[in-house]
């Protein structure tokens, strides 16, 4: 049997009831779009949040653009990111039709390089889209007062960060928004796509609603500005409503196989393997086991005897994808994104994965290293 990196089969078995009481509880309502479950949903993800506002919509791609025309981020505005991302990130930048500016990012926590980000802001410079990669947050604090003192607005991606910490404060709660996705393999993953924006703010919660829904506010019949149709389905919302409540139960399922990968592997740090590193005063909610060695490749192909399946995230930094070539960026300028995109790799990861399975990750790892 291969092991996958993610695999949803062993979840639904335990949580089965549930979710098909969920399925069924939307299609007994009458109400199929925009009804109870996703109002309810939006009121919990809030609280959980302790913000005022979200707003769900269809996916994650689309919270992070929705958001950035919440902010009034649009053609000729500049967004500072990092390209050591999944593409999504930058292709809602690109859809607003502004430009996505790349900083480097830290070799000991692959985040935002916060020293930086000074220098590449200029007078066109709108936005900064930090994003939480792997489960940890960026350090949020630098940015934040950059932010103020350039009058910037700051969009938390926390795609990869449901329930994450920093310094005691929930990721998503810093910046003026948060766009987060629900896309199955995530923390809090949907049974499809989903998305949403939280906020603060009641002007970019508004505009986040009628921009969801064609550009209407008040009836279905007239569009104040246009926008598009990005609902969170009714379906998705009432499963995420379920599996909310056992959100902080799946991040301990995901910081136990953490434990268990660090006392299994971590010895082979001599043998050229890193393994993640959380930052002081971060709480790590492991969406990815991000590992890094040399011999990546060679590794990757040994575990495959094994029907051990790894993934890379990412193996292709954003700004080398030829869609981005426009954007001007040679081979070498972002270096230790690209030295970090050739050596990382994910091992398998999710609350339910069995121990017998960790421990035949751990050893065939341990095996493919020891003998180089």
């Amino acid at each position: 049997m291969t092991t996958y990196v993610w695999d949803y089969l062993p979840e639904y078995e335990a949580e089965r009831e549930d979710l098909l009481d969920a399925v069924d509880t939307v299609f007994r309502s009458g109400v199929l779009v925009l009804g109870p479950s996703v109002r309810g949903f939006e009121q919990e993800f809030a609280a959980y949040h302790g913000v005022r506002h979200c707003a769900g919509v269809d996916n994650g791609t689309n919270a992070i653009r929705l958001a950035l025309n919440a902010l009034e981020v649009g053609p000729g505005d500049e967004v500072i990111t990092v390209s050591n991302t999944a593409a999504p990130t930058v292709v809602a930048i690109d859809g607003v039709g502004a430009t996505p500016v790349f900083v480097d990012i830290r070799e000991s926590d692959y985040l935002m390089d916060t020293d930086q980000v000074a220098a590449a802001i200029t007078p066109r410079t709108k936005a900064l889209v930090v994003v939480h990669l792997y489960g940890q947050s960026a350090d949020m604090d630098p940015l934040l007062d950059l932010a103020e003192r350039h009058g910037l607005a700051v969009l938390e991606d926390c795609a990869q960060a449901h329930g994450a910490r920093y310094r005691g404060r929930l990721a998503g709660t810093m910046g003026d928004a948060a766009a987060f996705s629900f896309y199955p393999t995530k923390v809090l993953g949907a049974y499809g796509d989903g998305g949403a924006v939280i906020t603060a703010d009641e002007t970019i919660d508004a505009n986040m609603r009628r921009l969801r829904y064609y550009g209407m506010e008040k009836t279905y019949y007239v569009v104040q500005t246009p926008g598009y149709n990005s609902r969170l389905d009714e379906v998705q919302a009432e499963i995420l409503r379920r599996k909310l409540r056992r959100l902080d139960d799946y991040i301990l399922g995901r910081r136990r196989v953490a434990r268990r990968y660090e006392e299994g592997l971590g010895d082979l740090a001599d043998r050229g393997l890193i393994l993640p590193a959380t930052n002081p005063g971060n709480d790590h909610v492991y969406y990815v086991y991000v590992v890094r060695h040399p011999r990546r490749d060679e590794i990757i192909e040994s575990l495959k005897r094994y029907d051990i399946s790894l993934n890379i995230s990412y193996p292709w930094p954003v700004h080398t994808m030829s869609g981005f070539a426009h954007l001007g960026y040679a081979e070498g300028s972002l270096p230790v994104t690209e030295r970090v995109a050739n050596e990382i790799f994910s091992l398998p990861m999710y609350p339910s994965l069995p121990e017998g399975l960790q421990d035949k990750v751990i050893a065939a790892v341990r095996e493919a290293i020891l003998a180089f």
